[in-house]
């Protein structure tokens, strides 16, 4: 069973390399700032409406934005909702009733277009450090419009060596600045860092609550299973996935992978393609989003006279993040589906079973060469090539050659 969730107050310097121990769960007596009116009520629950499976972190959050602290760190799993749960609790800061879910300001943060939220997006693999010197300076303008602003920072576990660059500004922001990092894990050297932030610590989403999630919405139980399953353990994934009619083909396509190799170049050239134009085909759900989240923000710029060229443009910019993101998960959802179909063959024969585990470790290898943003077709060609062959342990040393990257 998972940890319970608790926020914990910040905490002096850590001298040592070993985490400090958990504190009591914060009582947010103290606040930075005077209370001001609309703030006397938790924010509305519409805020973290696609958050699953984290009430305890809900609520500590909801009271937290009534009296809210310089700076909150989120703790857990990829998918556990940290970047949902970071845009609720900027809504509920930024709004000028406290979060009443259905005011512009409200919509605005929820959709990620709010002039004074600033979400940090890396442009490589883990935040640099001109992008860590980047937030100090946001750190320090003022609010455009609403009387605070939220910086968020993600993933900051990928970026130890930048913790120095942001320590003092999450330790003494301005007044008017709230910092929300986020991360997988506290690592020794993130100690420090972590001990200037009230911790929100998420439980893992299992795919058993995002297929009750989504059953409870009117999913068909069985869809829901395979949405969850393709989902990485992000309910909001799982909900597109559930409505793209051809994700129960595209699954079908990766299993049926291993009964389709010859160990030829040409048809694993052709299963690849085949595999590549389905994360295509997948990215057209999210595309219909985005159109969505365009045309609303046109709306809203239109009934406040508003021009949208800026929020247009960082709006342009996040989804094509987002469409990238959205295949390497495809990938990495098909490839799991992919090791599965080779764990189902493991048969009791010794040679059976090694040749499933040798097929296993080449497939996990191309799901993790997957942070390096590689040419998708090459590494699935590669990938097939060599678990086609007719006796893939010959091969075994190939699972940790450098994938082609484009």
């Amino acid at each position: 069973m998972a940890a319970p969730e608790h926020a914990e107050s910040p905490e002096p310097a850590a001298t040592g390399h070993a985490e400090p121990a958990a504190t009591e769960p914060i009582a947010w007596t103290g606040p930075t700032e005077p209370a001001v009116a609309g703030h006397a009520g938790r924010p509305s629950p519409s805020l973290f409406a696609d958050v699953v499976g984290q009430a305890d972190a809900v609520a500590a959050l909801s009271v937290a934005a009534q009296r809210p602290l310089h700076a909150y760190l989120l703790v857990g799993a990829p998918g556990a909702g940290a970047d949902l749960l970071a845009r609720g609790f900027a809504a509920a800061l930024l709004c000028p009733d406290g979060g009443c879910g259905s005011c512009s300001t409200c919509h605005r943060v929820l959709a990620g277009t709010h002039p004074d939220l600033v979400e940090v997006e890396r442009a490589g693999a883990a935040l640099a450090t001109g992008e860590a010197r980047a937030v100090v300076v946001a750190a320090q303008r003022r609010p455009l419009e609403a009387r605070r602003q939220v910086i968020v920072v993600p993933d900051v576990h990928l970026a130890p060596g930048v913790v120095p660059v942001l320590l003092k500004t999450v330790e003494e922001p301005p007044p008017s600045t709230v910092v929300v990092l986020t991360a997988e894990t506290v690592s020794p050297e993130l100690v420090t860092l972590a001990s200037r932030c009230a911790r929100v610590t998420l439980r893992a989403v299992d795919e058993d609550a995002i297929v009750a999630w989504l059953v409870d919405a009117g999913v068909d139980r069985a869809l829901a299973a395979d949405a969850a399953g393709a989902s990485a353990g992000s309910p909001g994934r799982a909900r597109l996935l559930a409505a793209d009619p051809t994700l129960v083909a595209r699954r079908a396509l990766w299993r049926s992978v291993p009964d389709r190799l010859d160990g030829t170049g040409a048809t694993a050239a052709t299963v690849a393609a085949e595999l590549v134009a389905a994360t295509d085909e997948s990215v057209a759900v999210l595309a219909e989003r985005h159109r969505q989240q365009s045309e609303e923000l046109a709306a809203r710029a239109e009934a406040m006279g508003e021009r949208a060229g800026a929020a247009r443009k960082a709006l342009e910019d996040r989804q094509r993040r987002e469409q990238r993101r959205w295949r390497t998960d495809e990938v990495r959802a098909g490839l799991a589906v992919l090791a599965a179909a080779h764990r189902d063959r493991v048969v009791s024969a010794t040679a059976g079973a090694r040749r499933a585990v040798v097929a296993m470790e080449l497939v996990e290898h191309s799901a993790r060469s997957l942070v390096r943003n590689p040419n998708e077709r090459l590494l699935l060609q590669g990938l097939l090539l060599r678990l086609g062959a007719p006796d893939p342990l010959t091969v075994a040393g190939h699972a940790r050659a450098p994938s082609p990257v484009g």
